[in-house]
Formats: C-alpha cells, sequence, structure tokens
C-alpha cells in the first residue's frame, strides 16, 4: 500500500480544522500531519512537516493565504496547495492561483469531494472551472506568452498538452515512447520559452491555448 497523502490543515477557525481534520482522518490514504491558525504559522509548519498537501484558507488575520502562498513557492516548497475559499470569494482564487496554488475548493464542499480534491492535485492535477482559468490567463497581453507559443515545437506541444492532463514525467515518457530523461528536458525547454516558474503555470497555459485533451 503506498504511503499516505500528508496533509497540512491552515486555517483560523478551529471549528473548521477540527472538522477537516475528523474527516480526513477517516481516509485510509490521507495523514493529517498538522494544523496552523494563520499563514505564519502555516508557512513554519510546511517547512518543519514537508507535507504533501496544504489545505489553505484565504481570509485570514495577519498573514493571509496567499501571501503564504507566495512565501512557500519562494522558499521551494514542493508541497500542493489547494485554497479553500468562499463562492462570494471567488475572486481572490485568480491571486491565489497566480501565487502558486494548484486548485481550489469551496468551503461548502462536499467531504468526499475535497478527499477526491486533494488526491487530484496530489496527482499533479490543477483544479479550476474554465471561467476562473479564462480569468487568470485573460490577465496576460494576447503578444506576451500567447505569442512565444509559436516557438514551441510540435513535441513540446504534445508534452504540454500531457502536462495539462496531469500526466507526470514517467507517465509523459511511457505515452510518448522517449526517455524521461528526454521528457524533462522538453518541460524545461517549455518553460524557458514560454517564460513561465512551474508546470502549474504550463499546464493554465495549454487549457488557454486548447491544448489539453
Amino acid at each position: 500500500m503506498a504511503d499516505p497523502i500528508r496533509v497540512l490543515l491552515v486555517d483560523d477557525h478551529q471549528v473548521v480544522r477540527r472538522g477537516l481534520r475528523t474527516f480526513l482522518e477517516v481516509q485510509d490514504d490521507i495523514e493529517v500531519v498538522g494544523e496552523a491558525a494563520d499563514g505564519d504559522e502555516g508557512v513554519a509548519q510546511a517547512e518543519a512537516l514537508r507535507p504533501d498537501v496544504v489545505l489553505m484558507d484565504v481570509k485570514m488575520p495577519g498573514t493571509d493565504g496567499i501571501e503564504a502562498l507566495r512565501r512557500l513557492r519562494e522558499g521551494g516548497s514542493p508541497a500542493r496547495v489547494l485554497v479553500v475559499t468562499s463562492f462570494t470569494e471567488q475572486r481572490t482564487v485568480v491571486p491565489a492561483l497566480r501565487a502558486g496554488a494548484s486548485g481550489y475548493v469551496y468551503k461548502d464542499v462536499d467531504p468526499d469531494a475535497l478527499a477526491g480534491a486533494i488526491r487530484s492535485v496530489h496527482a499533479g492535477h490543477v483544479l479550476l472551472q474554465p471561467e476562473v482559468a479564462g480569468a487568470l490567463l485573460s490577465e496576460e497581453a494576447d503578444g506576451t506568452a500567447g505569442g512565444r507559443g509559436s516557438s514551441l515545437t510540435d513535441r513540446e506541444r504534445e508534452v504540454l498538452g500531457l502536462i495539462a492532463d496531469g500526466r507526470s514525467n514517467r507517465e509523459i515518457a511511457r505515452a510518448l515512447v522517449l526517455s524521461e530523461k528526454t521528457v524533462k528536458t522538453h518541460v524545461s525547454n517549455i518553460l524557458m520559452k514560454l517564460d513561465l516558474a512551474d508546470r502549474t503555470q504550463a499546464a493554465l497555459w495549454a487549457v488557454r491555448h486548447g491544448l489539453t485533451g
């Protein structure tokens, strides 16, 4: 059996953290390894505990979720961050994704759907609705990243499409009959050509430009 997904809960409401922990701890493949009540504590706990997934509230006193996200990315944290927001705070989703979140769920999410979302981002998928992808990417000028897309080779476009589908380098290598080392080179070239920071941004670029399956 694979190791459980290690999850850190970051929310300023103790009752929310308690509810999340109670539900998640009955999942066979998910383990809650820690809690934090604000962004500062969340960053410190993420650095100390090295969770696989951080469940991050957006609105918190002091350091909010978006600032905590930026600090995690700047610090090189490998954790995937799933933002928790309310429907009325949808406008906060775009800044959160730009700061490095792998997706988001609403606070009224069904418990089983929450567990599924955690598994999904842990597997490398990007969770977002089409209108949010459009809002995020429409902020880019058409002549910037979009124009750079013409420099991609056909093979790089294939790799980019598979990144957007949430495939790992190993899975991409198997699908395209390439070595994993060659796939890593393609991924590096894609990020460089499109001036993107990571695979999440690459997946979002692919959504905008119709490269998803």
